[in-house]
């Protein structure tokens, strides 16, 4: 296997992480502590392609493949990591299920303004009482002449806020289980439609995420996704491939706090020497550096799989975002230890990159359920 970039891959790599830290990375301390949704940056990525990476050209994206968009989502996550889930977001649980599900009319009618930045997408599935159990969901919609209506809520929904369009699961035949889910466009000024509550989260808090509230919504005919019943299949296909791109959030998340761990070690000193030329602290670096390139190779190895056509990737997939969210939290709580006192400061990077590690372990199907996912297709 050849582990090389592409010249295409590094040109992206190269660029991406110039404007991330040189724009994204002053401004991550900044939205953290305000929540305030980064409407400016997201604008200036869509200029630069990042917001339909993997969408053909002719639907206004940037025609990339998967180990690409894993390649930005690291460098954006490295500088922000709340930028990083909500360029995530509109790539992979929006533009993706139109791109690989939707009409030749949804394509040509949503995807652009997602990718050119006049709007944002978002993916409504968790609800109040089902998160890991997608079939456990109560939102109904149901067939009433040309439109269907749609009632329930939807919770912890990242760019909920902010979002234009939303991809939204909902059951019309309950009675046929995960089979009787489907999936619908909605969008965000049609009648009924309301946001909830806004969350106070502990860490990726600029990603306006709210509450949705759908009360006799009208979704047209039209706007299903698939046929009726395909719901279910196309949100595990979907987080199949969102999972890659959190495992690369990881990777990203990771990465700054190693960053982070080597410059403070260089230049704190304790008993007359840089704390570096302690073995102790050598350790954790060298455990940290080598669960990050581990991480690595796992992600871009689930994005080849799918660039590759795999008829199933789940595992891989599954692999890289468990093992990535692992090993950030790992890696993040390594950094703030290494910091001392100080990594416990906000006036201190390592802080910020603790908390915002954190989510790894719970979205896109918590740890939990990436190993249930590994184990059952390896037991298959």
């Amino acid at each position: 296997m050849n582990f090389d970039l592409t010249n295409d891959q590094k040109m992206l790599q190269e660029e991406v992480r110039k404007y991330a830290q040189t724009e994204l990375a002053p401004l991550a301390p900044e939205i953290d502590k305000s929540g305030e949704f980064p409407w400016a940056s997201i604008k200036k990525m869509a200029q630069l392609g990042l917001l339909g990476v993997i969408v053909p050209e002719q639907y206004g994206g940037s025609g990339f493949d998967f180990v690409s968009l894993a390649i930005a989502i690291e460098e954006i996550s490295r500088a922000c990591a709340s930028t990083g889930v909500i360029v995530a977001v509109n790539n992979s649980l929006t533009t993706y299920p139109i791109v690989q599900f939707g009409s030749e009319e949804q394509k040509k009618k949503y995807l652009p303004s997602l990718c050119n930045g006049q709007k944002i997408g978002a993916f409504g599935l968790t609800e109040p009482n089902a998160g890991s159990d997608v079939a456990g969901m109560e939102s109904t919609a149901k067939l009433d002449g040309g439109h269907y209506i749609l009632n329930g809520t939807k919770r912890f929904i990242t760019n909920g806020g902010e979002a234009g369009t939303f991809v939204v699961f909902a059951y019309t035949n309950r009675e046929l289980k995960h089979k009787g889910i489907s999936a619908f466009i909605v969008e965000r000024d049609t009648p009924g439609f309301s946001l909830g509550n806004h969350e106070d989260l502990m860490g990726i808090r600029a990603t306006a995420n709210c509450e949705l509230i759908f009360e006799d919504v009208k979704v047209p005919k039209e706007n299903i996704l698939g046929n009726e019943g395909d719901g279910f299949k196309i949100c595990m296909n979907t987080l199949d491939v969102s999972r890659i791109d959190i495992g690369a959030q990881a990777v990203g998340i990771a990465q700054a706090s190693l960053d982070e761990a080597v410059k403070y070690s260089k230049e704190r000193k304790a008993f007359g020497q840089p704390v570096c030329n302690f073995q102790m602290i050598q350790s954790m670096i060298a455990d940290m550096a080598t669960q990050i390139q581990a991480a690595r190779l796992l992600v871009h190895y689930a994005g080849y799989c799918k660039d590759k056509g795999m008829q199933r990737f789940s595992k891989e997939s599954a692999m890289s975002k468990y093992y990535a969210s692992d090993i950030a939290v790992d890696v993040a709580r390594k950094a703030v230890q290494i910091h001392g006192g100080y990594g416990y400061s906000k006036d201190y990077t390592v802080e910020r990159l603790y908390r915002d590690a954190k989510i790894l372990e719970l979205y896109e199907g918590t740890s939990e359920v990436q190993k249930i996912v590994i184990a059952r297709e390896l037991t298959r």
